[in-house]
């Protein structure tokens, strides 16, 4: 699941019509009888939000589509036949990108239920199950290519403890992604900058070629929210 949750309440459609909709003035809600103020600020920014406006347009179920994609710009690493594992895919904009792609088998997981989205096997799961990588590794035929991960915790609103529940995460994921992945395989994880990612980052280098921080121009400028980029994967 990814830090982009929708709100509880109905959300009001932004504006359509590409990246440069809704520019020149933002948008406000008329009425926000019963919501929290967080939830008002969250709805009127994703309104005025060029790419929550795209994603839309183009069928997307989330803007965190738009990150994979410049992330794999970048890189080059998605092809047709890449094994793919997605943990916390929910809602699948990131397996989205990765099927336009031509990857496949591509698997999916998440604590949530997510919508099928053919010809990707999702499954509702905790992937820090012990059965779940076997599970996940017998639905894509062999162990992947890439493992991906756009996960956030909930957070409690204290920055020090959020900060490490976050890191925390990132961990898990990385003894997953080191347990499953093939030799010359890659690792793309969602980190927050601050100084326990550097830990993280010092292990990436144990067991990968070459790691890198990338930031995507659809990740909020505001946002602390950077992509760990592990490639060359040299075993466990």
């Amino acid at each position: 699941m990814t830090d982009e949750e929708p709100p509880r309440r109905r959300m009001v459609k932004p504006p359509s019509g590409g990246l440069e909709a809704g520019r020149h003035k933002p948008a406000r809600l008329k009425t926000a009888y019963r919501r929290t103020p967080s939830q008002q600020a969250w709805l009127e920014r994703q309104i005025n939000d060029p790419f929550s406006a795209e994603a839309r347009a183009k069928g997307y179920r989330s803007r965190a589509a738009f990150k994979l994609s410049e992330i794999d710009d970048k890189l080059k690493l998605i092809r047709k036949g890449t094994k793919i594992i997605d943990l916390g895919c929910a809602p699948g904009g990131w397996i989205q990108i990765a099927l336009e792609r031509g990857a496949g088998p591509v698997v999916g997981v998440d604590l949530l239920e997510v919508d099928p989205l053919s010809p990707a096997t999702i499954i509702q799961m905790d992937f820090t199950d012990p059965e779940c990588g076997p599970r996940l590794m017998e639905l894509l035929g062999g162990q992947p290519d890439i493992v991906l991960s756009d996960m956030a915790p909930n957070t409690v609103g204290h920055r020090e403890t959020d900060h490490i529940r976050i890191v925390g995460l990132i961990e898990l994921a990385v003894d997953f992604a080191i347990s499953v992945l093939k030799p010359g395989g890659s690792f793309i994880a969602k980190a927050f900058q601050g100084g326990e990612t550097a830990d993280v980052i010092l292990r990436l280098k144990k067991h990968f070629d070459k790691v890198q921080h990338i930031k995507p121009k659809a990740s909020r400028a505001d946002s602390s929210e950077v992509f760990l980029a592990a490639t060359g994967f040299k075993g466990g």
